[in-house]
């Protein structure tokens, strides 16, 4: 099933593009959310006119893309964002956010999958995003992504708050790594006595009549020795 997105999906597309679905993913999953449409041949058409009207501001020369890097490297994105009291956001900043703050606030059409952006921005701070613009041709944009109706603390206090979490994180991991090291030991352990256990010279087996012949010997009574008969006189 086709369907246009009407939001960044992991795993699955960024917001416009028509991607092909399973039925089921569609109608349980991305439709109900709104985050895709179902994509009919008129939606379609709309889109690809869409497109190629902003194709016409991407770089169509190394000259030209020179321009534009400088254009976009002079000025700063800023996104005001919900975020909580650790400057963790209530949501993120995608490729297709700067793709589309670029287009609003710059005219100027940029490719989002040439973003160098692993993932979405879900903390606040500044970030530097390198993007594509021609061959041998890329810009650094500036992104700020602020609390919203406050300011971005220091630089320092941003990296002390990024430098306490990497730790947190790290100590996380080491705690991780040192119980399942525990568990991989009793595991060896238990597996080790058990190859002992089998190793272990078997008992001499006892044949299963030798039981029942000891205790017939043992009822049977004891014969009086006969005397011998003395020899016959001649």
């Amino acid at each position: 099933m086709q369907v246009i997105l009407r939001q960044d999906v992991e795993k699955v597309g960024l917001r416009g593009e028509v991607v092909d679905v399973a039925a089921g993913f569609a109608r349980n999953y991305l439709l109900p959310r709104k985050l895709a449409e179902t994509a009919t041949a008129a939606k379609v058409a709309e889109l690809r006119k869409h497109e190629d009207k902003r194709a016409r501001h991407e770089a169509q020369s190394f000259e030209q893309a020179q321009e534009i890097q400088q254009k976009l490297e002079g000025a700063e994105l800023r996104f005001d964002v919900p975020a909580g009291d650790t400057g963790t956001l209530f949501g993120s900043v995608t490729a297709t956010d700067i793709a589309e703050q670029v287009w609003s606030k710059q005219r100027v059409r940029i490719d989002r999958r040439k973003l160098e952006l692993p993932e979405s921005i879900k903390k606040i701070g500044r970030y530097e995003v390198p993007v594509e613009l021609f061959a041998d041709v890329t810009a650094t944009l500036r992104v700020a992504v602020v609390p919203e109706g406050g300011e971005l603390p220091p630089q320092e206090e941003l990296d002390a708050i990024a430098a306490a979490e990497a730790q947190a994180e790290a100590e996380a991991a080491a705690e991780a790594d040192a119980t399942h090291a525990e568990a991989e030991a009793e595991i060896e352990a238990v597996v080790a006595e058990e190859d002992a256990v089998e190793e272990e010279p078997a008992e001499e087996q006892v044949p299963e009549d030798a039981f029942d012949r000891a205790a017939d010997a043992g009822d049977q009574p004891e014969q009086d020795e006969q005397p011998a008969e003395p020899p016959a006189e001649g």
